[in-house]
């Protein structure tokens, strides 16, 4: 490992980006807090107090990560390795040192790295690595990018009062999610005071004074102190010796088979390496996979790519698993949508502008329950649960059946009776 144990998720990541998540949340708890009866005095935040705080919990957490390595009997070498031949590993330490290491089997799991486009001036933006370290917030920042990443950053930016301008390439945020998610999170972004500009492409930043310009490729001109660009994570192929052994690529990713074994039948790859889905649990479940195909003496296993949940953690929280309605419909079976936007039990005290959105797709034809899609607070926590269900191919007459926890957000899943769209019936 030529870096800290734990890789993105723990590092530059998951886990730092929700303990931010969780620090710039707090105005909108305090905003709230006077219609809930509190006299809270005038707010102010500390970014290097957070930064500190987070960065200290991360250390920790690579201590515990080395801890559970070595208790296990593996042997931990800081440096740089590369492939050497099929069986062969040549290893550098930090110190300049190279040891050859052989083995029956290398699995390669480098994880990815933050995308920085070749445009000019690209060198001057900060990409989402950098923002964990910053020795200060800026005033205002462009963030290029409506994925995941750029979402999160640009709520937890305009969480701690930055002025936040964030771009999409496409006429929607979130390009990969449920159509309805991605248009509820834009009017939710505007209410949380980020400006969402749609079809804008950056070609080009230059330093003009003490701000940046960033150009888009329809002539327009957006300026601010700092530009974040989060256009997303690429395979960490670097000198990795890939070409020496003749590991196969598909695209920027290495190429592997139904059971992580790579062109290269010793050499195997799991995780954001091998470009499937950049989410530290399904790697996790790659490396247990293969690990029991390797050496637990029964049948090659993989894993099921169909009922992974994932979550985006902005205010609020995107949460989803299984099918989007287009992913459905493109399997030609007729379908049933089920669609509540409701205004949260707390916002009607509060008055919060904040509301919540949820969405079941189901196969009209066999009655399963395809999709759940949901945008509110605790979003995460209540997918993790229909996750489950769809991991059993569960039926919305399941749903129909189970009762509620009332008064809960969570229970609109399992109370809404009236489908929003029906498709005729298959013939």
């Amino acid at each position: 490992e030529r870096g800290r144990l734990g890789g993105t998720c723990v590092n530059v990541g998951c886990v730092p980006k929700k303990l931010f998540v969780y620090g710039a949340d707090v105005r909108r708890q305090v905003n709230d807090a006077a219609k809930l009866g509190w006299n809270v005095p005038t707010a102010t935040h500390h970014w290097p107090t957070l930064r500190d705080n987070v960065n200290a919990e991360v250390t920790r957490l690579n201590g515990a990560y080395a801890r559970i390595v070595e208790s296990a009997g593996a042997e931990i070498l800081r440096g740089h390795a590369r492939l050497d031949g099929p069986e062969r590993v040549l290893f550098r330490d930090e110190a300049g040192h190279e040891r050859a290491i052989r083995a029956r089997h290398v699995l390669l799991a480098t994880g990815a790295h933050p995308h920085r486009p070749s445009f000019p001036g690209a060198e001057l933006a900060w990409v989402s690595d950098d923002v964990f370290t910053l020795e200060r917030l800026p005033r205002s920042v462009v963030i290029v990018g409506a994925g995941y990443i750029g979402l999160e950053f640009a709520t937890i930016f305009a969480g701690l009062g930055v002025e936040v301008t964030l771009l999409a390439r496409h006429d929607h945020v979130l390009p990969h999610f449920d159509r309805a998610v991605s248009e509820f999170v834009a009017k939710q972004l505007d209410a949380r005071g980020v400006k969402v500009v749609f079809e804008e492409d950056v070609v080009r930043i230059e330093r003009v004074g003490d701000r940046l310009d960033s150009h888009s490729a329809r002539g327009t001109v957006f300026s601010s102190e700092q530009v974040l660009l989060a256009v997303g994570r690429r395979p960490e192929t670097r000198e990795l010796g890939l070409e020496t052994v003749g590991v196969a690529m598909r695209g920027a990713a290495v190429a592997v088979d139904a059971h992580y074994r790579t062109s290269v039948p010793n050499v195997h790859a799991v995780g954001d390496l091998i470009g499937h889905l950049q989410l530290t649990p399904v790697a996790l479940a790659e490396g247990q996979a293969l690990a029991r195909t390797l050496f637990g003496g029964g049948e090659p296993q993989s894993i099921d790519y169909r009922a992974i949940p994932t979550a985006v953690f902005t205010t609020p929280t995107v949460a989803t698993v299984g099918l989007t309605e287009a992913q459905a419909r493109g399997r030609g079976t007729p379908l049933a949508i089920f669609e509540t936007e409701f205004r949260p039990m707390k916002a009607t005290v509060t008055g919060s502008p904040m509301r919540a959105f949820m969405k079941l797709v189901v196969d009209r034809d066999t009655d399963e329950l395809l999709g759940v899609h949901v945008v509110g607070d605790d979003a995460g926590e209540i997918v993790q649960g229909f996750a489950v269900v769809i991991a059993m191919h569960g039926k919305k007459r399941d749903l129909d059946r189970t009762i509620g926890i009332h008064p809960t957000a969570a229970e609109e899943l399992v109370t809404m009776r009236t489908a929003t769209r029906i498709d005729p019936l298959a013939a």
